[in-house]
């Protein structure tokens, strides 16, 4: 019992701690452009190559989640391992096939700040923590004879926004590194919802996150959305500036940074 007690409350606050940190990076992300990718910049240390790095910080998302899923009440519930099994496939793109895109495709020789990897690292600890016991325990689910019409519709609406997020998202990465690997710098990006936003693939990323907390329909989905909102929210922001600057009159006006027509 105190064992269970115990991880109830790191459970408990690592929800307030990622909701308390949604505000805080907004606030962090308006002075500080992180120091990767078009913005990277010396002075922050030593650097991993970009492919690794990718690996290196996003594997908490797999490895814990996967460590996790068996400890739980609920680790043979259908609707929990549907939850997670919509995260996983998300990282299991992000961890190990769009690295793979990364190093085929970039030619840039600018490296991933060491300390920018370790915080993501540390992210995604604490989420995969949260996601996976949110999931996979602490989540109360009614039996599937119960589950109503609103419920297998709101499942329905979710898994298609994320569908939708997620296919714009890998859509919109390949597009860039396409760019990438014809090389001579940067170039204004054409087509698709490139036409409608700088970063469609920041758009995408939100809506996947957005589709799966509607899935999930739990306080630690909720706080991943919002806080996936305050990294790349800002971010966008930031790209939408420096491709302004970059290309003055070239580039299109009429795009917005991440939301179409809006933002």
């Amino acid at each position: 019992m105190e064992s269970s007690l115990s991880d109830e409350t790191l459970f408990r606050r690592a929800l307030v701690s990622l909701y308390v940190m949604c505000p805080l990076t907004v606030l962090f992300l308006r002075f500080l452009v992180a120091p990767y990718g078009r913005h990277a910049r010396s002075g922050w240390g030593p650097a991993l190559p970009p492919a690794l790095a990718w690996v290196l910080m996003e594997s908490p998302t797999l490895w814990l989640t996967l460590l996790l899923l068996p400890r739980g009440r609920h680790r043979s519930h259908p609707f929990a391992l549907t939850i997670l099994a919509l995260y996983l496939l998300h990282y299991i793109h992000r961890t190990l096939i769009y690295p793979l895109h990364l190093s085929i495709n970039s030619r840039s020789k600018s490296g991933f700040p060491l300390v920018i990897a370790l915080s993501a690292f540390s992210f995604n600890l604490l989420n995969a923590y949260l996601q996976a016991r949110s999931a996979s325990h602490y989540a109360d689910y009614p039996a599937a004879a119960a589950f109503g019409l609103w419920v297998w519709l709101r499942v329905l609406v979710g898994m298609g926004i994320f569908f939708w997020g997620m296919s714009v998202n890998i859509r919109s990465d390949l597009a860039l590194l396409r760019l990438k690997a014809e090389g001579g710098g940067y170039k204004i990006p054409r087509g698709g919802w490139f036409e409608w936003v700088t970063c469609p693939n920041y758009m995408g990323e939100a809506a996947e996150w957005l589709g799966w907390a509607v899935v999930a329909f739990s306080p630690a989905a909720l706080a991943f959305f919002l806080y996936t909102c305050s990294n790349l929210v800002p971010r966008a922001r930031a790209h939408h500036q420096w491709y302004l600057q970059k290309f003055g009159e070239d580039y299109p006006r009429s795009r917005k940074a991440i939301v179409p027509l809006v933002y």
